[in-house]
């Protein structure tokens, strides 16, 4: 009786599948793709308006100087806005799931902002990068399958 009263205090979005594993729905499905494309999304366009600007240096005379050409660039104020709303998602997400079912998803966020950078970017990938991310995803899959 008391492992129906646990399963009945379950949140509706999250659902025991055979052997005690946890199974989430299509919504948080949706909003685990949604937070993280639109933080792909965002570190897209930091890492391009951070590129239009060119290395910066930090000394003590230039601080705010770079503050300012940051605060005021517009793809980096679009990229924080986006990565912000996708933040907001992974909150939505995380109140629904627990964070060990949730996180390995993350490593999805290695292997698309890879080929970004690889395609869009046109940043050149090693294959010890590319067997680093490769492994990455590995391990983040056996970790949800534990």
């Amino acid at each position: 009786m008391q492992k129906v009263e646990e399963i009945a205090a379950l949140p509706s979005t999250v659902a025991i599948a055979p052997r005690g594993k946890i199974r989430m729905n299509m919504s948080t499905i949706v909003l685990i793709l949604l937070a993280t494309a639109l933080g792909i999304g965002g570190q897209f366009m930091l890492k391009y308006g951070m590129g239009q600007m060119g290395p910066l240096s930090l000394s003590t005379g230039s601080i705010f100087q770079i503050i300012w050409q940051i605060a005021t660039a517009p793809y980096v104020i679009g990229g924080l806005l986006i990565y912000g709303v996708g933040t907001f998602f992974w909150l939505i997400t995380l109140s629904r799931i627990e964070l060990s079912v949730a996180y390995p998803f993350v490593s999805l966020n290695q292997v698309l902002i890879l080929l970004i950078a690889w395609l869009v970017l046109r940043e050149q990938i090693s294959p010890m990068r590319a067997a680093g991310v490769i492994i990455i995803c590995i391990g983040m899959l056996l970790v949800a399958r534990s």
